[in-house]
C-alpha cells in the first residue's frame, strides 16, 4: 500500500468500532447460549463417525506403511518439487523468471487474482501449497490393496481436507484479503463476522453459508416467469401448463417431470435460459410437475405414491386437459428414474400413451454411482434412516451440503472468503438462489430409492423392483428415448447414465453434452456453447468407451437435436391450447404455491 493510500485511508470512528464489537458479542453469547440449551435437551451423546472415516483412514496407513518404500520414494519426490521450487523462487528474487514449478488446474478460481502471481512471497506460497496438495492426493490415491469403497472414501475427504487447508481461506496467505484488511482497518473481519453470526442464525444454529441475495429474487417476477396456470394439484403435486406463444401446437403435449430433491424452475429461471420458455416458443404444449415441499405429515409417502399419485396422475390429467391418448414425457436426474419407473409400468398395463421419453442426466443404472457413492452404505443409510423417522422426512440443507461438498472450492470456500474474509455480502445470482432453496424428501420413499436404487441397483434387474403389485422391467420398454448426458457430471456420472439408457429393448438415441450436470443440460441455443457428441451407429455401441471413441462433436446446444428428433417421430399440429379454456379449470397462475414454499422463509418466520 503506498503512503498516499495510508494518508487518506479514512480510520473507523470508535464510536461505531465499539458498537459492532459489542453487537457481535451479544449476538455470539446469545448463539452459544443457544446451542448449549439445545445439546443439553437433546442429552449428550458419544461421538460417532457415521460416514465410517476413521476406519477407511485407518485402513489407508496401514496399507501406506506395509509399503515403506513407496512411501519413503513419495516422500522424496515431495523434497525433490520443493527444492526445485526453492531454486524457482530464489532466481525470480534475482529478476530471473521461469516456468512455475506447480500451476492451478484449468478452472481453479482460487488464484486468478494478479497478486498470487505478481508477488514473489504469495507465489511462493501458492505453488508451496500446490505441490504438498498433490502430492498428499497421489499418495493417498495410489495405496493398494484398498477396496473401491474405502479408496472412495479416503479421495473424497482428503480432497476436502487439501481444499479446506488452501492459503487463499486464510486471512494473512490470502493477498485480496490481506490487503483489504489492511485497507479497512480490520473492518473487513467484523463484517465478516458479522456475516457469520447471520448465517449461523439463519441457520437456526447450523452453519448454512449463504451463497446469493435471496432478496433480490422473487418468484414469478425474475425468476419461473414463464406465463402459465395451475391446473391440477393433490398431495405430492401441482401441474402447470404454459400459456401457448404460438398460433398453433404440436399434437402431443409435452410433460416435465422435475426432481423432487429440487425446485422445477431451473428449467425456468430467466428467459433467456429457460428450457420451459423455449419449448412453448417451438410449439409445444409444455406440462410441467411442480413438487409439493413435505413435512412430517407425508413422512409414509413412498416411491409407489410417486409413480401413482405423481408421475401418472400428471399424465391423466395432461392427457384430461389437452384429449390427447399420447404425449412427450421428460424426466430431469430423479424424475428421469421415476420416469423410466412409469414407463416400465405403463408398459406391463398395456398403456401406451406415452409416444417419446427423453431422460436429463438420469441414472437407470446405479453401478457407477459417483463420488455420492461416498455417503451410501449401509452404516451412513442407517443412521439417516433413524434421523428421518424421527423428523419423517430427510432436511433438504443437508442433501445440498453433500452436492455442495462435491465442489467444495466453488460452493463452499469461495463464499467463505467472499462472505466472512472479506467482509461482502454475496451476488445476486438466480442460479445459486435456485440451489439454496433445497426441498424436503418424505423418509419413506428416500429410504426405498437410497436402498434399491443406489445400494442394491435393483431397478435394472427385470422385476428387482415391484410398484402397485408390478414387476418393473426397464427391458420391455419400447418406447423411443433420448437420452441427454454430461460429460463433466459429478452427480450422474455419464457412464452411468449410459448402462442405463442400453437397458431399453426400443429405439434409444443417446447424446453427450459438454459441461456439467445444471450447465450442460440448461444451455440454450442462444448461449452457442458447449457442444455435443453423437454416434451414428445404428445401436448403442457395448461400451461408453466405445461411443466417445467413435462419436462426433456438435458445436451448440443439444436442444434443437431433440427437438429435430422428437417432432421428427410426429409434428402435426392444432391450435394453441389456452389453459384457461381447459377442461380442468385454473387453480391459480404459475408457478404456483407450492414452489413458493420456501424453508429458510418458514425458519424465519
Amino acid at each position: 500500500m503506498s503512503a498516499e493510500t495510508k494518508e487518506h485511508a479514512p480510520l473507523p470512528d470508535p464510536k461505531e468500532v465499539a458498537k459492532t464489537y459489542a453487537e457481535v458479542a451479544q449476538r455470539a453469547s446469545k448463539l452459544l447460549h443457544d446451542h448449549i440449551q439445545r445439546q443439553v435437551k437433546k442429552g449428550v451423546a458419544a461421538p460417532q463417525d457415521e460416514l465410517g472415516l476413521a476406519q477407511a483412514f485407518m485402513d489407508m496407513m496401514a496399507k501406506m506403511l506395509a509399503n515403506p518404500y513407496k512411501l519413503a520414494q513419495a516422500q522424496m519426490n515431495l523434497v525433490w518439487d520443493y527444492f526445485s521450487l526453492w531454486q524457482h523462487s530464489t532466481m525470480r528474487f534475482m529478476g530471473v523468471h521461469s516456468a512455475p514449478i506447480a500451476a492451478p488446474i484449468k478452472g481453479d478460481n482460487r488464484f486468478r487474482g494478479e497478486a498470487w502471481e505478481e508477488h514473489f512471497l504469495f507465489d511462493f506460497i501458492k505453488q508451496s501449497y500446490l505441490i504438498t496438495a498433490r502430492h498428499i492426493h497421489d499418495s493417498v490415491s495410489t495405496v493398494e490393496g484398498l477396496d473401491d469403497k474405502t479408496q472412495g472414501k479416503v479421495n473424497f475427504f482428503t480432497r476436502q481436507f487439501i481444499d479446506a487447508l488452501s492459503p487463499s481461506n486464510f486471512v494473512m496467505t490470502n493477498p485480496e484479503v490481506f490487503n483489504e484488511t489492511v485497507k479497512s482497518h480490520g473492518q473487513n473481519l467484523i463484517k465478516g463476522f458479522n456475516n457469520l453470526l447471520r448465517d449461523i442464525e439463519e441457520g437456526d444454529g447450523q452453519l448454512r453459508v449463504k451463497m446469493s441475495d435471496t432478496t433480490a429474487f422473487e418468484l414469478g417476477k425474475n425468476v419461473a416467469t414463464t406465463p402459465g396456470k395451475v391446473v391440477f394439484q393433490n398431495e405430492l403435486l401441482q401441474l402447470l401448463q404454459f400459456t401457448p406463444s404460438t398460433k398453433q401446437q404440436f399434437k402431443r403435449p409435452l410433460l416435465i417431470v422435475p426432481p423432487w430433491i429440487n425446485k422445477y424452475y431451473i428449467l425456468d429461471l430467466r428467459e433467456k435460459n429457460s428450457y420451459i420458455k423455449w419449448a412453448t416458443d417451438q410449439g409445444h404444449t409444455v406440462f410441467c410437475i411442480s413438487w409439493v415441499n413435505p413435512d412430517e405429515k407425508l413422512a409414509e409417502k413412498s416411491f409407489e405414491d410417486y409413480l401413482l399419485d405423481g408421475a401418472l396422475a400428471a399424465i391423466d390429467q395432461v392427457c384430461e386437459q389437452t384429449g390427447e391418448k399420447e404425449i412427450n414425457a421428460v424426466g430431469y436426474c430423479l424424475g428421469g428414474t421415476l420416469l423410466a419407473s412409469t414407463a416400465a409400468y405403463m408398459t406391463a398395463k398395456k398403456d401406451k400413451r406415452l409416444a417419446s421419453t427423453t431422460f436429463f442426466t438420469t441414472m437407470l443404472d446405479f453401478s457407477i454411482p459417483g463420488e455420492l457413492g461416498v455417503f451410501i452404505d449401509e452404516q451412513q443409510v442407517s443412521s439417516l434412516e433413524k434421523k428421518m423417522e424421527q423428523r419423517g422426512f430427510l432436511e433438504g440443507s443437508e442433501m445440498a451440503g453433500t452436492f455442495n461438498m462435491m465442489r467444495a472450492n466453488d460452493l463452499i470456500w469461495s463464499f467463505v472468503v467472499n462472505n466472512y474474509l472479506m467482509g461482502k455480502d454475496p451476488f445476486p445470482f438466480d442460479l445459486l438462489f435456485w440451489n439454496s432453496d433445497s426441498t424436503r424428501m418424505p423418509y419413506r420413499m428416500h429410504s426405498f430409492y437410497l436402498r434399491s436404487m443406489y445400494m442394491d441397483n435393483l431397478l435394472k434387474e427385470p422385476g428387482g423392483v415391484t410398484l402397485d403389485g408390478v414387476a418393473i422391467d426397464l427391458g420391455k420398454i419400447k418406447t423411443p428415448a433420448y437420452f441427454i448426458s454430461t460429460i463433466e457430471d459429478h452427480i450422474a456420472p455419464w457412464k452411468s447414465t449410459y448402462l442405463g439408457a442400453q437397458r431399453f429393448s426400443g429405439p434409444v438415441r443417446f447424446v453427450l453434452g459438454g459441461s456439467g450436470h445444471i450447465a450442460g443440460v440448461v444451455n440454450p441455443p442462444a448461449a452457442n456453447k458447449y457442444g455435443y457428441w453423437l454416434n451414428d451407429a445404428a445401436t448403442l455401441p457395448d461400451t461408453a468407451d466405445e461411443f466417445l471413441a467413435g462419436a462426433t462433436q456438435t458445436h451448440g446446444s443439444w436442444w434443437t437435436d431433440w427437438q429435430a428428433w422428437v417432432t421428427g417421430m410426429n409434428d402435426a399440429k392444432v391450435p394453441a391450447r389456452d389453459p384457461v379454456k381447459g377442461k380442468l379449470g385454473v387453480l391459480e397462475d404459475a408457478p404456483g404455491s407450492f414452489v413458493k414454499f420456501r424453508l429458510d422463509a418458514q425458519k424465519k418466520s
